[in-house]
């Protein structure tokens, strides 16, 4: 995915750039609000999927940007500020951000909130497709029933079984970072709840009787080794 990065701050932005990079973005770093807009201009390139836009910008308020890259295009948009307070949270969000980060972060959360957004994105999308249901070799993961088969046969889930690999499944081969899943899935911090997912995971390798579908990326989190397809 392309992700245009507004920041007027070099070294913030060269290690968050190279945080992203190593999550599989392509990253486009822009210094302020002008070089943001323009680089939101059609190309040749691939659409960006989603816009981190810091709010204390040199040339332009990021409010006044936010307003501007929403009337131009629909490419979501999450704020990244110092500015907590919630009226600015409201102010932000009635111009049209998606979401609203305040700093300081953690890189975790900041990457869930990314995947939620081009997430919701894509499914709102009504000029394309919408994926609904996902095949991993004998299993089948159906988005909007919750239903789960492996070789036809239905398997019961819990409903966190079934959001972490609704989650997995999505972004086969993407690695998740175990902050990231905790965020996402159990809509908390990583404190404390380290030991749940791992219970999860064993779950679901044991009732999918797939071992190898989830696999542990040591020191990391997980990721989705789709099977291979067979040779006919």
């Amino acid at each position: 995915m392309r992700l245009l990065l507004v920041e007027d701050d070099d070294h913030v932005a060269a290690a968050l750039s190279a945080v992203l990079a190593r999550h599989g973005f392509d990253v486009v770093h822009a210094r302020n609000g002008e070089e943001a807009l323009r680089a939101l201009l059609p190309t040749d390139k691939p659409p960006f999927g989603v816009v981190l836009l810091d709010l204390g910008l040199p040339d332009q308020d990021g409010y006044e940007v936010c307003g501007k890259i929403r009337k131009r295009s629909a490419t979501p948009v999450i704020m990244v500020t110092a500015r907590g307070d919630i009226r600015s949270r409201i102010h932000g969000l009635n111009l049209g951000a998606d979401d609203y980060v305040v700093k300081p972060y953690d890189t975790g959360e900041l990457l869930a909130r990314i995947h939620a957004v081009s997430r919701r994105t894509t499914q709102d999308d009504s000029t394309g497709p919408i994926e609904t249901g996902i095949t991993l070799g004998d299993v089948h993961v159906e988005l909007p029933t919750r239903k789960v088969t492996v070789s036809g046969e239905d398997v019961q889930l819990t409903r966190k079984e079934f959001d972490l690999l609704a989650l997995l499944a999505q972004r086969p081969g993407v690695v998740f970072r175990r902050e990231q899943i905790i965020s996402e899935v159990w809509q908390t911090s990583w404190e404390g709840t380290g030991r749940t997912l791992e219970v999860h995971v064993a779950s679901l390798r044991s009732k999918l009787r797939m071992p190898a579908l989830i696999e542990t990326v040591r020191g990391v989190g997980y990721r989705l080794v789709a099977p291979a397809a067979p040779v006919s």
